[in-house]
């Protein structure tokens, strides 16, 4: 009987636990989501992900930027980043001067779920 009950009693702890990662996932989705749109990223990638300059990346293509890893994605935009074909670079930071690694990952976890092919 105690077995059973502490078996319960972990199914409960890890199903709430499951639970809060999922809504602190989705709160930095959010939160991405408000940096993209409120920045110059949606200016050049636009608001569909398609890009609206020459040489800027279509997010929603099957085989383009949204296949590299989270890493590489963060640090161009932390970095800045310049596409082949491109006339011009994106900025540091996308240009805010005071975004934050943990910012730029919030971005990059919108842009999967928002433009990602599935």
């Amino acid at each position: 009987m105690k077995r059973s009950s502490f078996l319960i009693a972990s199914l409960v702890a890890g199903s709430f636990a499951y639970s809060g990662g999922a809504a602190a996932q989705a709160a930095s989705v959010e939160a991405g989501e408000k940096l993209y749109n409120s920045s110059t990223c949606v200016a050049c990638h636009g608001a569909d992900g398609k890009g609206k300059l020459p040489g800027v990346p279509d997010f929603t293509k099957s085989d383009g930027r949204l296949t590299k890893s989270d890493d590489v994605l963060v640090t161009n935009i932390m970095e800045g980043f310049k596409s082949p074909g491109s006339s011009m670079a994106m900025p540091a930071k996308g240009g805010i001067s005071s975004l934050t690694k943990e910012q730029a990952e919030a971005m990059v976890l919108y842009m999967r779920q928002a433009f990602a092919s599935n």
